[in-house]
């Protein structure tokens, strides 16, 4: 019984928590929005893993700097424009047009993000050295295993409703 207490707070929290996180990822947040779904806790946290020289992180910290004040402008245009669209009444004139525009500049954010994402890594990757980019692929292997565990564990342990006990 304990047990489902626990996992029932512990998921509470998480669903409690989870509005914050999404803002702070769309408004590129503590680590710059590039955290998420597919790269764990952070997309650039194995970076501290790799014995950085001092160059290496001003040179990284930069690249993260530029990327983040490019997207700033765009993060602030489109929460503009959702802001005004949730401002609107579903019967007002024009809603469906404004609904389409956001949606039309939501798809064009998403592919701007993955672009950006993949040009920061790039760069990021070409400053490593040999020995380094090896290791980084170590570490995604290994934190892809553990995900895999994860899951494994996760459709092996199915939690359990609700379970009077």
């Amino acid at each position: 019984m304990r047990k489902n207490i626990s996992l029932a707070l512990v998921l509470a929290s998480a669903v409690a928590l989870a509005p914050f996180a999404i803002a702070s990822a769309q408004d590129g947040g503590p680590q710059g929005g590039f955290h998420g779904h597919d790269h764990g806790h952070g997309a650039f946290e194995a970076y501290s893993k790799l014995n950085l020289t001092d160059a290496q992180k001003a040179s990284i910290k930069q690249i993260m700097q530029t990327a983040r004040s490019q997207g700033k402008t765009q993060r602030d245009a489109l929460r503009q424009q959702r802001e005004a669209f949730e401002q609107m009444a579903p019967n007002a004139s024009g809603y469906q047009a404004a609904a389409t525009a956001l949606a039309q500049a939501e798809g064009a954010a998403t592919t701007a993000r993955v672009q950006q994402r993949a040009a920061i890594r790039a760069q990021v990757y070409a400053i490593l050295t040999p020995a380094q980019q090896s290791q980084l692929a170590t570490l995604k292997a290994q934190r892809v295993a553990r995900h895999q565990q994860w899951e494994q564990f996760k459709a092996q342990h199915p939690a359990s409703g609700s379970t009077a006990q």
